[in-house]
């Protein structure tokens, strides 16, 4: 079942229970009002009778004379109705048929019809109960009103049970009420489903049209785009959606780059060897301790660019292996800095330290890999830095973080090449010489052990005129 479908099932269904209750709770609520107001109409038809009784009783002083003649009670009766005054023929007919006090008439069942006139369910009694206008075997059901003259209770009108709803403009009503409820429940379940098919469509197709991106992304077509239209839940998802595709775009464009930037890599030294053992082969060099020192070279390369590789693979995915401890830092750089002295002074590059901490600081880290972190780093600016140049080591403290500066002198660096200077084989001048630049991964690495030890690496023009490597740690305490 497609989205579409339980969208507009579920809009239906929703909208069908609220135009049902709401039907029957109008339609209740208008029987209930409807009711109360013919209860109290009835009430009032009652209270008007009585008072006309009561004045007659006053006038003729007895029941004697309005016992004796049935047609009187008959005309009394129909006095009282607000819509006719006058009693039908049919009545006045079939009740001088039958005995003098017998009231009210008996109808057939064709002529009573839904209702019942007032006048046919009241019946008078004497003060002591006894009929005057009436049927013994109706007796057990009357509702009993009694008649004051001079403050006493002279006789009582009874009430025979039924509907209140007596006039048959009344009955006219309710029926012309229920049937309008009627189609108007029904015009709102055409209207509901209506507008369950447009909300189902509206809310259906953004996601239609992502479930076909997303088809389309999984073929590898990373191309794939969603026009943002809306600022809700749906148009943030097809934001996500969109910024998703273009990652995946990226990393495929990177892979593939990594692939022929690996491939050019290793190319490059096999063919060096190749050449060499070629040469060697043809007897054009011979195969004496110089050439098998530059075969061993060539051979030391390709190691150093296959070790380079595993060990950024390993820091991509995580699996490089991190025992940290909390350690100073700072004896450890020193030590490592100890081990390069001699060939910074072998070309001459005057190294400052600097260290602007005031006391001993300790990190959360690894020291193998903070001491693979600083060698790559000052291998790094041996290898560029030029001869008779300087390298200044700063260490302080900012806020909660230790933060150590390698700033070289020239050669320099423009703020683009900055900027990709991380990248993995990013070279800043990609047609030097090999033996004197690399591979382009060792910075690579060290951002990734930076970033293990949750800090930041990031590069800059130094004030010296060559390169400025920040790094940033947390400091545990």
């Amino acid at each position: 079942m497609s989205i579409r479908v339980k969208l507009f099932l579920a809009f239906l269904l929703t909208i069908l229970l609220i135009v049902t209750s709401m039907h029957f709770f109008t339609r209740w609520s208008l029987e209930q009002g409807f009711t109360e107001f013919i209860e109290k109409r009835q009430q009032e038809r009652i209270d008007k009778i009585i008072d006309v009784l009561e004045a007659y009783y006053a006038d003729h002083r007895g029941w004697n004379t309005l016992a004796k003649n049935k047609q009187d009670w008959i005309t009394l009766l129909w006095q009282v109705d607000p819509l006719r005054h006058r009693p039908p023929r049919r009545i006045m007919q079939l009740a001088q048929q039958e005995p003098a006090n017998w009231w009210p008439p008996t109808l057939p069942e064709t002529s009573t019809g839904k209702w019942i006139p007032f006048g046919l369910r009241v019946m008078l009694l004497d003060k002591d109960k006894s009929i005057i206008f009436g049927q013994e075997k109706l007796r057990a059901q009357l509702d009993l009103h009694p008649i004051y003259y001079e403050f006493q209770v002279v006789g009582f009108l009874g009430l025979l049970p039924g509907n209140p709803v007596s006039q048959a403009s009344d009955i006219y009503f309710m029926e012309q009420q229920t049937k309008l409820f009627l189609w108007i429940a029904i015009g709102m379940i055409v209207l509901s489903a209506l507008l369950a098919w447009f909300l189902a469509y509206h809310f259906g197709r953004p996601l239609k049209q992502i479930a076909a991106a997303a088809k389309q992304l999984a073929t590898g077509d990373y191309k794939a785009r969603l026009s943002v239209t809306a600022n809700d839940e749906i148009g943030q998802l097809a934001l996500n959606f969109n910024n998703m595709a273009a990652a995946l775009e990226q990393a495929e464009q990177s892979r593939r780059r990594w692939v022929a930037d690996i491939s050019h890599e290793l190319r490059t030294p096999l063919a060096i060897l190749r050449g060499e053992l070629e040469a060697v082969l043809d007897g054009v060099h011979p195969l004496n301790r110089d050439t098998i020192e530059s075969l061993s070279s060539d051979v030391m390369r390709l190691n150093r660019l296959t070790e380079d590789l595993y060990q950024l693979a390993l820091s991509d995915q995580g699996a490089l292996s991190y025992r940290k401890e909390l350690l100073n830092p700072i004896p450890l750089l020193q030590d490592d800095l100890a081990a390069f002295t001699a060939d910074f002074e072998q070309k001459q590059i005057v190294v400052k330290w600097i260290n602007q901490l005031f006391k001993p600081i300790l990190i959360n880290a690894d020291a193998h890999r903070l001491s693979q972190l600083f060698r790559n780093l000052l291998a790094n600016s041996l290898r560029h830095t030029d001869p008779e140049g300087r390298l200044e080591i700063t260490v302080q403290r900012l806020k909660n973080q230790l933060m150590i500066e390698l700033a070289d002198s020239s050669p320099g660096i423009t703020e683009q090449d900055a900027a990709h200077l991380f990248d993995r084989f990013y070279r800043i001048d990609p047609s030097r010489n090999r033996h004197l630049g690399g591979a382009g991964l060792g910075l690579a690495i060290c951002s990734n052990i930076v970033s293990a030890h949750a800090g930041t690496l990031t590069a800059a023009p130094s004030a010296l005129g060559g390169l400025l490597i920040r790094i940033q740690l947390p400091i545990a305490v």
